[in-house]
């Protein structure tokens, strides 16, 4: 089947995710703004996908500019796949709910479509986002994260949520939950780092043979953002390859980064706050890329992280 700007993956709870999605992300010293305009200009180009998290502290500017498209009748609440994240001081079972209910007061919506727990790492609760002892080192706490599951079903059964799934979890962690006993509901997807220097095969692997799917970020290199990412690492769209295979296209590097990963059947989340290129991004689906490009491109692979969440 032909990907176009309309292709949906269905979940395994029967919902359907839009293949490309709009990152919001940026490092602290841009201006929240920055977050609504794109979310402005990704709607109105056709982006019906938009993934934020409540760490970002955009939501207030993301809902706006959500709600303003839909009322200006340019997208109906329905049309567009939002999702938030769960943040690691409110994995104790019974703050789920309160992370939750926060980004749906500053977003206005009365329900997100996919609600992931952000990271496996759980930080001790309270109103410091990243808690830390005297020496600066972070102050761990220690719920079961299945425990936390259960309070992520809860919200679905409570239709606050559509969806639920998990964000940067490896295999053993993913199946912690897999196997759990009384399980409801299995994750929906697994969002994680994944680019032509990680391309997480064997991640990609064990989630498509429990029905999970992989969602992509950091698929264009990342914001290089020196509190996450190691400034001496390479500019991945400065990528030789990527750039003669783009080049042969008459295609941007960020343009076939993203086709590579939709090939492989992985939902791709773009990040820019860039009106050009924010459509540019949405003209991945104008293309092709050979079997033997992909191989190539597959061949890549480094195992090499930008984000360090550890």
């Amino acid at each position: 089947m032909a990907l176009t700007k309309h292709s949906r993956i269905t979940l395994n709870d029967g919902h359907k995710i839009p293949v490309v999605g709009l990152g919001t992300y940026a490092p602290q010293e841009c201006p929240k703004s920055l977050a609504g305009e794109a979310v402005k200009v990704a709607l109105e180009v056709g982006y019906r996908h938009i993934d934020s998290a409540f760490i970002y502290g955009n939501e207030v500017e993301v809902g706006q500019a959500i709600r303003e498209k839909i009322a200006d009748g340019t997208v109906k609440r329905e049309d567009v796949f939002y999702t938030s994240k769960l943040w690691s001081t409110y994995h104790t079972p019974q703050l789920v709910r309160t992370c939750l209910e926060k980004s749906l007061k500053d977003l206005q919506l009365d329900y997100i479509d996919l609600y992931l727990i952000h990271i496996p790492i759980e930080f001790k609760p309270g109103d410091d986002l990243f808690p830390t002892d005297e020496s600066g080192k972070p102050i761990y706490h220690n719920t079961d994260i299945r425990d936390t599951w259960k309070a992520m079903e809860d919200l679905k059964e409570a239709g606050l949520v559509k969806s639920i799934g998990v964000s940067n979890f490896n295999h053993k962690q993913l199946e912690l939950i897999l196997n759990m006993p009384g399980l409801r509901y299995k994750p929906v997807c697994n969002q994680v780092e994944c680019h032509l220097y990680l391309n997480q095969s064997k991640l990609l692997e064990f989630c498509k043979s429990h029905d999970i799917v992989l969602e992509a970020y950091g698929v264009l290199g990342s914001t290089r953002d020196v509190k996450w990412v190691d400034q001496s690492l390479p500019i991945l769209l400065d990528d030789p390859v990527l750039n003669t295979i783009a080049k042969k296209h008459g295609r941007t590097p960020a343009q076939v980064a993203m086709r590579q990963m939709l090939q492989r059947g992985i939902v791709v989340l773009a990040k820019s706050f860039k009106p050009e290129r924010i459509k540019q991004n949405l003209e991945v689906f104008k293309f092709e890329l050979s079997e033997e490009e992909m191989k190539i491109l597959n061949g890549q692979n480094l195992d090499q992280r930008f984000v360090d969440i550890s």
